[in-house]
């Protein structure tokens, strides 16, 4: 090393004897820079330094050491064997030269430890060497011991068995506290290192150890510790041995931890009133119930009712996340919990649900704490506790603490990851969430409450509203029980500040059933007919009206267009309609695709009341000027697109085409060939034929237009035009597949046919077979299967197919087996089989063609239903599905059939189900079924749904709304004719009678007393206003003392809704002279300043108000104190902007009465809250700045600091209110220069380039206050720790350019 580095490394550690704590910072971390270059030679300066200066002063010393410590931990790989072995010479003697000095002989540890990482060998010689029989250690000695085996497990455990033999003794030599402490923490530390090395045996160099070489003397220096230390007056004492004896006693022999667990759990429970630190003692009692349940012991039993009662009242404290212990020690009494759960379930959950039941609120979080934990980490354990769980959690979701409703959403949360809401009463839970989604404010404007423990309306709506998100994107089995109910709530007015969070909700279920093509996806919702015909019509002319704000969302307009048809079809007035009618067809983008199926959909819609004026504006339409191409202004411009002209064509041709889907039957027969197919013809050509060929609803018109022609009309040229139309009708639906030969483009051809084959007419029908039999066969036909791909859709069909094998015409029954035979092969196809494969049972369906004339139905069920066994289980629900809707068919035959294989079918299969949501849809359907055999047979579905899934089933039923229907009661009856479950059923609703309560009472008001019975299964919503009646403070006059005086006890009222009234009127009153004239000011000041101190923010804002009016209405009255109280921190929370801009604005007025002194006071005081309020604050001290800083220089440029860092932040309004305050404070600051240069460059209209800015200011206050320089690092350091990064940046800024 050069000679001047030595010097360098010799000033550094002369320097290090500062007595300013950064400058020793600095100085470690300059010698700390050299050591890592040349660790040697600096470990050698510093060894040198230290010995040739034995008298340094212990601060001097200790840096020193601490730098040592620091280059050996970080080039230990480094430094020579002998530079090692004197540093721990050194070290030894520094560590044990005198009596017990913490910090020097600290430093002096932590050397040895940091060696003791690679050296451990070289350390025990030197420290088992202090360390003899019979003679008590130094106790540094100790300490670096216990540190060394949590620093090197691997390497110390080998020692522990010859350093227990050693200590042992020592326990009883020693007679101080710091002794006992040191050994005890030594145990503690020994016994923890002992236990990490047998759980990691595979990776220790010495895998022969077992627990039982350190059973016996664990065990006798536990009963030294326990029977003697534990007893000790010092609490540090206490902890660190009760501390030891959790740890010891994983490794003490079961027989002994047996006998001594009596005696030792109600031990460290009285530590509990011993001692304010409860961390160690909960860490300390869940080392003793692990290592108890752990080999099995049934001795707690008899201590586990005053166990639990203690541990309840430590998860019951207030937590404290500031202060880490109270953190710790709330999560280690959660451990406990979950250690009992797992010996103790019931009458651990009975303990808790009890508590529960418990109105005082501090319990009752407790409890819900501890539930909220049982339910996240013993799954297993609570999951027969579910619904007795789920009834205890209504007690506490009707408490009016929103501290306990906090709690309360925070289980639900967990309940909800752990399937609680699938089951009954889960829905409960949802509205819980969804009516505090919809919580009106508890403060107004930018209010912030100044208690930090308070749970605000908004800070509880802001957690229901993430809670809820959060069920909705990660609990995907909450999907059906969260659709379609969330759109419930859209509607009534008491949730409507929930509609955000409801509707985003909305769309993310929505969009995933979307993509998943979950037939859940659409909603059956029943339609309403309104008789005002007046409103009826306002609404279709103002939804007309909004047609063009959804130009950019095309989905919505479509849907939009439909609700405007649907809307006309209810309006009488004719010439409305036929206006209404104009405006689509005008106002419609013909270029778009969406827009133009849209408008047709709207206009058919239409027709279905208002056929003859539908068409007149059709044809009206088709005559107009949309149709021709008329040249633009002076022959300038080309001729109108034809490609324009043509789309617009399109338009009207599905617009008739819908007209003909839409249009009562009886009523569009007679008007095809004269108006619908005239005007086609006349419009159509091949380019019109390209924009509607692909459209569904040019399938639908000519489906429609062939069904109506019906073939019971006499005529051979009538039969040859059906005949004819067929055809070319399923040639258009195989060129439509063609165009996507997939399972998604089968699915979207059969969908237009598919409502055809549960048609009354017969002939129809046996159209609908027919045309589904060419579409499958040729999509076999044409089936290449290029890669895996499943035949998603194979549920879906059988179920609309197989029914119709059951229908009275026979032609329908022989290509319903076709359909399924093809159907089959295709699904064969799929699973890979090759093109000429055939398989026997799927052939086995033709031979059942020919007995088709007179049928054997139960030939034909049990065929149906065994070839439904090849559906893969992913698909039966879907197949569940559509043999529900078969139940409802309009054949008695083909309801029957329906029944018959989907008994057979969930006999077979239906324990498989996991999606168990159709059993809704089976119960609303039962309202439609009129034929009593289907009637009895789907009672027969519920039976043997319910030996399967018995408590979905009952939990649906029970959930159907009183009184129950026919259709309800008829299901219970099928279930009781079932001895086996009808005694199940028993059993489960004399167990939920047992844990349910009936009602819950329910306040009538808060101005007197009383409560109602309200049924538990009822919502419950209470509205509060209060009106604060100022104009009482400029009227009453006389009466406003006896108002004061009766109203001042409500002021320490426990409900929120009086202290903010009384508080508010009494804050308005302090704005008025008047209370001077009756001598109350004094009365209302001391009744504000209590109130600042309010749990409710609204109240402590109104109360800062109050001092703030004094000025106004008692100017004489503003004092010191007033102004004071105006800056206590209550008046500045972060949390409640309403609050902080009220003290400043109250702060402002009380100002102007103060004298200078108090003022320069106040503004010293003021700066401590600007990160909280530093626009604000700036902002009114704008009205005071001018006077009150030019008369204190003596408030040099602290002011100015904080101004300048506000100056990085974003916002104009900031920065203009930044820069004008530092205008008016620089003349004060005493630099010319910099006063020149603010008041030229700190203009609100000006941009201000920061960096530039700030440089020259540093130089400036350098050159000008250059003995200030330390004052202002000091000064700017706080700013580091800064919430926002601009200022940190700022601040490190300035350092960096003062150290240039």
């Amino acid at each position: 090393m050069a000679q001047g580095s030595q010097k360098v490394t010799l000033a550094l550690l002369d320097a290090a004897t500062d007595k300013d704590s950064e400058v020793q910072e600095q100085v470690r971390k300059s010698i700390l820079t050299l050591g890592k270059q040349q660790p040697d030679r600096v470990l050698a300066m510093c060894q040198d330094y230290l010995l040739k200066h034995p008298k340094l002063v212990v601060t001097h010393r200790v840096v020193i050491l601490r730098t040592i410590e620091l280059i050996v931990g970080c080039r230990i790989e480094e430094i020579s064997p002998s530079r090692i072995k004197s540093i721990i010479s050194l070290a030894s003697d520094e560590m044990t030269r005198s009596k017990v000095i913490p910090d020097w002989q600290q430093a002096a540890s932590n050397i040895l430890v940091a060696v003791g990482n690679k050296h451990i060998n070289d350390i025990m010689e030197e420290i088992l060497s202090k360390f003899q029989p019979g003679v008590l250690p130094h106790f540094f000695v100790v300490q670096t011991l216990a540190n060394l085996s949590d620093s090197n497990v691997y390497g110390m455990v080998p020692f522990l068995n010859a350093i227990l033999g050693t200590m042992l003794p020592m326990l009883s030599m020693a007679k101080q506290d710091n002794m006992k402490w040191v050994f005890s923490s030594a145990l503690s530390h020994f016994s923890d290192s002992i236990l990490e090395y047998l759980a990691n045996l595979d990776k220790a160099p010495d895998p022969s150890v077992r627990k039982d070489t350190f059973s016996s003397d664990i065990y006798a220096a536990f009963e030294i510790l326990f029977n003697n230390w534990l007893q000790s007056r010092e609490p540090k004492l206490r902890l660190t041995v009760a501390e030891a004896v959790g740890s010891m006693c994983h490794l003490m022999a079961s027989d002994k931890l047996e006998e001594q667990i009596p005696r030792l759990v109600p031990a460290i429970l009285s530590l509990y009133k011993k001692n304010n630190e409860h961390y160690i003692i909960s860490k300390s009692l869940c080392q003793v119930l692990d290592a108890s349940f752990n080999m099995g012991s049934r001795v707690l039993e008899t201590q586990l009712e005053a166990l639990l009662f203690a541990l309840h009242q430590q998860v019951s404290a207030p937590v404290d996340y500031s202060n880490p212990p109270t953190v710790k020690n709330h999560n280690e009494v959660l451990r406990c919990f979950s250690l009992i759960a797992n010996s103790f379930p019931d009458r651990l959950v009975m303990f808790v649900l009890q508590k529960l039941e418990n109105s005082n609120e501090r319990s009752r979080m407790g409890s819900l704490a501890v539930l909220r934990h049982l339910i996240n980490s013993s799954t297993s354990t609570m999951e027969s506790k579910k619904l007795l769980i789920l009834a205890s959690i209504r007690q506490p979701m009707a408490d009016h603490s929103n501290k306990v409703k906090k709690r309360v959403v925070q289980v639900i949360s967990a309940m909800a990851h752990h399937g609680y809401l699938e089951l009954e009463g889960g829905e409960l839970l949802v509205r819980f969430i969804v009516q505090h989604c919809a919580l009106p404010d508890t403060y107004q404007r930018s209010q912030r409450p100044t208690d930090p423990e308070e749970v605000t309306n908004e800070s509880l709506r802001s957690m229901c509203d993430n809670t809820l998100h959060l069920l909705t994107t990660t609990v995907g089995r909450l999907a059906d029980v969260l659709w379609p109910k969330l759109l419930y709530y859209l509607t009534p007015s008491q949730y409507s500040n929930a509609t955000t969070p409801l509707c985003k909700s909305l769309i993310v279920l929505g969009n995933k059933k979307k993509n998943n093509q979950e037939p859940s996806f659409k909603i059956d919702f029943t339609q309403e007919a309104l008789d005002d015909d007046k409103w009826v019509c306002q609404l279709a002319a103002e939804s007309t009206r909004y047609l063009p704000t959804y130009n950019n969302a095309l989905e919505e307009k479509s849907f939009l267009y439909r609700c405007i048809g649907v809307t006309l079809q209810h309006c009488f007035n004719k010439e409305l309609v036929k206006k209404q009618l104009h405006e689509l067809l005008l106002a419609a983008r013909h270029n778009d695709a969406v827009e133009r199926e849209g408008v047709a959909m709207g206009v058919g819609l239409c027709a279905n009341s208002h056929l003859e004026g539908t068409l007149a504006k059709l044809d009206e339409f088709g005559k107009s000027d949309a149709f021709k191409k008329s040249p633009s202004i002076f022959n300038l411009l080309k001729e109108r697109n034809d490609v324009e002209v043509e789309k617009v064509k399109s338009t009207l041709i599905l617009c008739y085409g819908q007209v003909a889907v839409n249009a009562p039957p009886e009523k569009i027969l007679n008007r095809i060939d004269q108006d619908i197919l005239r005007c086609i013809s006349k419009h159509f050509n091949t380019k019109v034929w390209k924009h509607c060929y692909y459209s569904p609803y040019i399938i639908w018109s000519k489906w429609h237009i062939l069904n109506a022609v019906s073939p019971t009309y006499s005529g051979a040229s009538l039969q040859a035009l059906y005949k004819d139309t067929l055809a070319a009708l399923q040639e258009l639906l195989k060129s439509v597949l063609a165009k996507d030969p997939t399972p998604d483009g089968l699915q979207n051809v059969f969908k237009h046919i598919e409502s055809w084959l549960s048609s009354g007419q017969d002939h129809e029908r046996e159209r609908a077979i027919t045309a589904t039999a060419h579409i499958l066969a040729y999509y076999l036909d044409n089936l290449t299967v290029k890669n895996m791909v499943s035949f998603h859709n194979l549920g879906a069909l059988l179920g609309r197919l197989s029914p119709r094998c059951s229908d009275p015409v026979p032609a329908v029954r022989a290509a319903a087996v076709d359909c399924i035979h093809t159907l089959l092969y295709i699904q064969l196809r799929y699973e890979g089989f090759s093109l000429d494969y055939k398989d026997e049972s799927v052939d086995s369906l033709l031979s059942l063609k020919d007995r088709l004339e007179n049928p054997d139905h139960s030939v034909l069920y049990k065929t149906c239903s065994d070839l439904t066994k090849r559906l893969p289980q992913q698909q039966l629900t879907t197949l569940v599905f559509m043999l529900f809707e078969g139940l409802v068919d309009s054949q008695t035959n083909c309801c029957r059939a329906s029944t018959v294989i989907l008994n057979t079918l969930l006999k077979n299969r239906g324990g498989g189900l996991q999606d168990m949501g159709f059993i809704c849809t089976l119960l609303r359907i039962t309202v439609l079924l009129y034929y009593v055999q289907v009637r009895v047979a789907v009672g027969q579905t519920v039976l043997i749904l319910a030996s399967q899934h018995l408590q979905t089933v009952i939990n649906t039923l029970v959930n159907q709304p009183l009184p129950y229907d026919n259709w309800i009661s008829e299901m219970w009856m099928a279930l009781g004719a079932d001895p086996i479950v009808a005694n199940q059923i028993m059993e489960m609703v004399m167990e939920k009678l047992s844990i349910m309560a009936p009602y819950v009472d329910k306040k009538e008001s808060f101005m007197r007393g009383g409560t109602t019975k309200v049924a538990t299964n009822q919502p419950l919503a209470v509205t509060f206003v209060c009106l604060v009646l100022r104009a009482m403070a400029k009227h009453a006059g006389p009466r406003l003392p006896a108002i004061v005086e009766c109203l001042c006890p409500l002021l320490n009222n426990i409900y929120e809704c009086q202290r903010i009234t009384v508080t508010a009127f009494f804050s308005e009153l302090l704005n008025h002279h008047v209370v001077t004239e009756l001598m109350l000011v004094d009365v209302l000041m001391n009744n504000m300043m209590e109130r600042i101190s309010d749990p409710c923010c609204t109240v402590r804002m109104l109360a800062v108000r109050g001092l703030g009016n004094i000025a106004v209405g008692s100017p004489e009255k503003v004092h010191t104190l007033t102004a004071l109280t105006l800056t206590h921190p209550n008046c500045y929370d972060i949390h409640s902007k309403l609050i902080t801009l009220e003290a400043m604005s109250g702060l402002s007025k009380v100002l102007v009465h103060l004298d200078k002194k108090n003022v320069h006071l106040l503004a010293t005081r003021s700066t401590m809250f600007w990160s909280a309020c530093c626009y604000t604050w700036l902002i009114q001290t704008q009205r005071w700045l001018r006077y009150s800083w030019k008369a204190h220089t003596n408030c040099d440029s602290s002011f100015l600091y904080y101004c300048r860092y506000i100056l990085v932040l974003e916002g104009e309004l900031l920065h203009a209110a930044c820069k004008y305050a530092m205008r008016v404070c620089a003349p004060v600051v005493g630099s010319e220069q910099i006063t020149a240069m603010f008041q030229n460059h700190l203009h609100e209209d000006k941009s201000l380039h920061y960096g530039e800015f700030i440089n020259d200011l540093t130089k400036y206050l350098i050159q000008d206050f250059p003995g200030m320089l330390n004052f202002y690092h000091i000064s700017v350091i706080q700013f580091f720790k800064s919430n926002w990064p601009e200022v940190r940046a700022g601040a490190a800024m300035f350092i960096g350019i003062t150290a240039l």
